[in-house]
């Protein structure tokens, strides 16, 4: 029997990744019609079915999961035989797990460095409400809102960050600013659409007091953010978001909220130069602004404009 190509076996490899033949074509620089060839033509020649086609785009069968760990046990040795250790440079595909927030308003802000230091690696972050799996390989690394209660993973604290309520002073002016006896009565209070919290850690409102419940509802802690700027009513913001902002005021200061960061890896995995590269750097960029995190200092107004709560208005 001929050897696989590897050009198929890569095709592979991206569509586990991506989920979806069209995202894995666009990253391969590809058409899509090629990839769906070889993977017919990979198929055909082991004579199983590797994926299964749903609504939402491919789904690894039990023959496709095996062969994941085949693969990428494969590129893992091609990227450090491509990873010279005599050059430093690191290349391949660093995918990056991160909660919206965090992903736009800090790592974002300042992943122009990391890149710029490894030039000819390509990395993917993925900052969304949810997150992907490194124990199912689906990232090289991820940033949780708690540590993994089991699967073959190993985690670390990141960071504490904080959370207040937060009203716009627009708002205030209106509304006057809210109080524990007040807040439930005579407030409009934004939050996350609760059954579709992606982590329990987001119940933020529950610890202000048990019987409040948001209004005015999303996914986004972007959105939200928009939204308390805009005027429409009281959220729970985390302080490195809501503190960028000058109209954005901190009530009912009593009410302390705190969080942490989790960092995970896949234990097979965290030893390879570009994860270990990218580890390094993000908690040295954790630790360069944890102030910032724990709300001990104000924001600098550095967020995209895209992302910035001031550019509702």
């Amino acid at each position: 029997m001929q050897p696989l190509p590897w050009n198929d076996l890569q095709d592979f490899l991206a569509v586990a990744r991506a989920g979806q033949i069209a995202r894995a074509a666009a990253h391969l620089g590809v058409d899509a019609t090629t990839v769906g060839r070889r993977l017919r033509r990979l198929e055909a020649r082991l004579g199983r079915t590797l994926f299964e086609q749903t609504r939402e785009g491919q789904v690894l069968t039990e023959a496709g999961e095996t062969l994941l760990a085949q693969v990428e046990a494969m590129q893992h040795a091609a990227d450090r035989i491509d990873a010279r250790p005599d050059s430093g440079a690191l290349s391949g595909l660093l995918r990056v797990s991160v909660s919206e927030g965090f992903g736009t308003w800090l790592v974002a802000q300042h992943l122009h460095d990391f890149a710029a230091r490894h030039p000819a690696l390509t990395i993917d972050l993925v900052a969304s409400s949810g997150f992907l799996s490194p124990s199912k390989r689906e990232a090289d690394l991820a940033v949780l809102l708690a540590r993994p209660a089991q699967g073959p993973v190993v985690a670390s604290k990141l960071a504490d960050y904080a959370l207040h309520l937060y009203a716009s002073a627009h708002y205030i002016a209106r509304h006057g600013a809210p109080t524990h006896a007040t807040l439930a009565r005579d407030h409009r209070l934004v939050g996350y659409i609760p059954d579709l919290l992606y982590s329990p850690e987001l119940r933020y409102l529950r610890e202000v007091d048990a019987d409040l419940a948001p209004r005015l509802r999303s996914s986004s802690i972007n959105a939200q953010a928009r939204l308390v700027a805009s005027g429409a009513g009281v959220g729970v913001l985390p302080h490195f978001i809501a503190g960028a902002d000058p109209a954005l005021v901190r009530v009912m200061p009593d009410v302390a909220i705190t969080r942490a960061f989790w960092l995970v890896t896949h234990r097979d995995t965290r030893q390879l130069r570009r994860v270990r590269a990218f580890r390094a750097w993000l908690v040295d960029l954790v630790t360069r602004h944890r102030a910032q995190l724990s709300g001990d200092q104000p924001v600098a107004a550095s967020a995209p404009a895209a992302a910035n709560p001031a550019s509702a208005r």
